[in-house]
């Protein structure tokens, strides 16, 4: 029988459904094309406590609702308790993409826990300043941990018993449509070649010098930046009449822009948030069918940069020779390098590889079960915990530091 039958999964994610469509959105409906997954936003403002549930790509979306009085936590608790006697769930797998969950999601009886670390995310703009220990306590108590990258595997590894890395992969056949020419979105489709693109979050993460030296440098070329802006300024962003920041589009829609472009960008910053991180996009531009240059992230480095699917450039000077570059490259050789490559890596054999340790993890043989921590009891647990963290977080980051200079 079905090691999994029977086993709901409730995702606890600091990301929307209906944000951007990322690692969370392909792992979770490929999850639940064999069970009832249901994805846990963070809560928005109501007039009452209470929760919205509507099924999206299989996926049931649950956004709680809270009055703006009291507590959240406790209420958020209680709606926990809601969800989970009306949808008749009965020890599901516990799945955090953040820590902060646990505040109110610790209590829950479950079959397993398993913690998704994506990204390092109290490295970015804003974290909760309890994000470090929340995340020691999820270490604690989670059977499995997954990480977004190879280099937060190499940043957890020594955290939990159980650490597998999953780097960043791509639906092929969504993003091959670029290579056959959709029709153009006409916010582009008047702007002349070369056109140099990016799509994506555009935050903290992003080299905004570096944007605006790329189109200072080459008038001629339009540089098209495609996605939301969050946690900056939209008026910091730089202006110049070949420069494009065309907004959020679907993720249906982006094929469409990728074909029109002829190299695809990442120009990240290179700085605590991007330390870590194992951008999506990669595989996407190339499964689309275009060149890549990117500033030197780690995970983009190492493999794409040393294996000749990107070329890694990190001032304005390199990164204009590095799009030139590829502009002149004969694209036939490059897609079939690239080709073999992505055969290699998918969102459907990320989740089978995942779910084959969720089914191992399950089986009565195999448990090994960390028993629940109750709040006041773990203080002292969690305080130290999060300082062996914060200690080991420091010391990768300086034994890294002199040989990863360039790469990041």
């Amino acid at each position: 029988m079905d090691v999994t039958t029977g086993y709901d999964l409730l995702c606890f994610s600091h990301l929307r459904w209906n944000f951007v469509f990322q690692r969370p959105n392909h792992l979770m409906t490929r999850a639940a094309r064999d069970r009832r997954v249901f994805f846990i936003e963070e809560p928005v403002p109501g007039r009452e406590d209470g929760l919205a549930i509507e099924v999206r790509d299989g996926v049931h979306v649950v956004t709680p609702i809270l009055a703006p009085d009291g507590e959240p936590e406790p209420r958020l608790a209680a709606l926990a308790d809601r969800l989970v006697d009306e949808q008749a769930i009965r020890r599901p797998i516990l799945w955090y993409e953040t820590p902060m969950a646990l505040g109110w999601t610790r209590h829950l009886d479950r079959a397993l826990v398993v913690y998704d670390c994506m990204d390092q995310l109290s490295a970015f703009e804003q974290a909760p300043l309890e994000l470090l220990a929340r995340e020691a306590e999820l270490l604690s108590i989670a059977d499995l941990v997954f990480t977004g990258g190879d280099s937060l595997y190499e940043a957890k590894r020594s955290m939990h018993p159980a650490v597998h890395a999953f780097p960043s992969a791509v639906d092929v056949r969504h993003f091959r449509a670029a290579r056959v020419g959709p029709s153009e979105p006409q916010d582009q489709a008047g702007l002349p070649h070369p056109r140099i693109g990016w799509f994506g979050v555009i935050d903290e993460r992003m080299d905004l010098e570096l944007v605006e030296g790329l189109a200072e440098a080459r008038p001629d070329w339009s540089i098209v930046m495609v996605g939301p802006v969050v946690k900056i300024d939209p008026t910091a962003l730089p202006r110049r009449d070949n420069l494009h920041w065309l907004g959020q589009r679907s993720y249906e829609e982006l094929p469409a822009y990728l074909a029109g472009w002829d190299v695809a960008v990442m120009p990240f910053a290179r700085n605590r948030a991007t330390r870590y991180i194992s951008p999506t996009k990669t595989p996407e531009y190339l499964a689309g069918g275009r060149p890549v240059v990117s500033t030197s992230v780690a995970d983009v480095v190492r493999p794409y940069g040393e294996l000749g699917l990107a070329r890694i450039a990190d001032d304005v000077e390199g990164f204009v020779a590095a799009c030139e570059a590829a502009i002149a490259e004969p694209a036939a050789a490059r897609i079939r390098k690239a080709d073999d490559f992505l055969a290699r890596i998918s969102w459907d054999e990320t989740w089978k590889r995942m779910d084959g340790l969720i089914r191992k993890a399950l089986r009565p043989a195999t448990r090994s079960r960390v028993p629940v921590v109750s709040v006041p009891a773990a203080a002292g647990t969690v305080a130290r915990a999060a300082a062996s963290v914060a200690s080991t977080m420091s010391t990768v980051s300086s034994a890294s530091a002199v040989a990863s200079r360039t790469a990041e």
